[in-house]
């Protein structure tokens, strides 16, 4: 693992603009040699999660959440490469006869895997906003592709639960009427007519979610193996700063205004925006500012049936790093 005077380590990330640095080597930690890999969401959480396959990775952070209450031996930067409103992710049915959130109560939903962190946040937003509780709804998880999970969890008795098939798939189900509505990280292929959004003007009322509670959901943070930290206590700090200067040239990419970077035509008007409404740097890296975020989520989980307790924050990141 170790190279002339330097760590050679493998990370496994996603595909972002604010890693895009990392990726490319024009940001290098300070003694690490990283060898990136870019994997889908599911196959890199899975392959962390259950087997240990990189030394440093992206990891789902309610997943994260459960595997550390439980004692395994990975622990978190605060590093955030996920943010996500949810309100967005909420499918229904056409004929279900869903008008507002609480049409959920007695419900049939679907969602992939009930312990994936978009559905963690989903249903605490749900229960907290709207006072529909998980144990209202009957739970179908599963689907296409969905029944290999990165972690096992005991739901709590008072929900209803029971698996799909893997060959079946919850949109389609969705607009055939066999399920009432879908919660996940992905749009349904089957959105359209048949199928669409609980909240059709999400981006209003995600907008108004935030200015309420000034919480900006996390999806994702950033894991290694616990022994890697403890052989180098200086490791998790270096990979800190990386992502953070890789996620400033990011936001200098996006305020370059003489060509698009990115093909949105109106990019500078949401950038403008944006910046107006979570300032300067609206996907932030560190616990001081995520904290009531993080606090929010650790609650999540534990309330929801799927970590053993409640976390500490202290407990979640290495120590070095708690201060930042």
């Amino acid at each position: 693992m170790t190279g002339v005077g330097r760590l050679t380590l493998t990370l496994a990330c996603g595909d972002y603009d604010r890693t895009r640095a990392i990726r490319t080597g024009e940001v290098k930690p300070d003694g690490v040699e990283l060898n990136v890999i870019t994997l889908a969401p599911e196959e890199m959480f899975y392959r962390m999660a259950r087997f240990r396959e990189f030394d440093v990775s992206e990891l789902s952070l309610s997943t994260y959440t459960v595997l550390r209450g439980r004692g395994e031996p990975l622990v978190a930067v605060p590093i955030f490469p996920s943010f996500s409103f949810r309100h967005s992710s909420i499918f229904i049915g056409a004929d279900a006869g869903i008008a507002t959130p609480k049409d959920l109560a007695g419900k049939r939903v679907g969602v992939p895997k009930y312990h994936m962190t978009a559905a963690v946040w989903i249903r605490g937003m749900l229960e907290d906003e709207y006072g529909v509780a998980p144990r209202d709804m009957l739970w179908f998880e599963g689907g296409e592709g969905s029944l290999v999970k990165e972690v096992d969890v005991t739901l709590p008795p008072d929900v209803r639960h029971q698996l799909v098939p893997a060959g079946r798939n919850l949109g389609e189900m969705v607009a055939a009427g066999e399920l009432d509505a879908f919660v996940g990280a992905r749009r349904p292929a089957t959105f359209g007519a048949r199928v669409r959004r609980l909240f059709p003007d999400f981006r209003r009322v995600e907008r108004e979610y935030y200015e309420k509670t000034g919480i900006f959901p996390i999806m994702h943070t950033l894991v290694l193996r616990e022994e890697l930290a403890r052989q180098h206590p200086w490791l998790p700090r270096s990979l800190y700063d990386a992502f953070v200067e890789a996620k400033r040239l990011a936001y200098e990419r996006l305020q370059f205004t003489a060509a698009l970077p990115v093909s949105l035509p109106w990019l500078v008007a949401e950038a403008e925006e944006t910046r107006a409404l979570m300032g300067d740097d609206p996907f932030p890296y560190g616990v001081a500012r995520n904290r009531k975020t993080l606090e929010t989520l650790a609650g999540y989980t534990f309330r929801q049936g799927l970590a053993p307790r409640r976390l500490k924050l202290e407990e979640m990141f290495w120590e070095s790093t708690l201060a930042l």
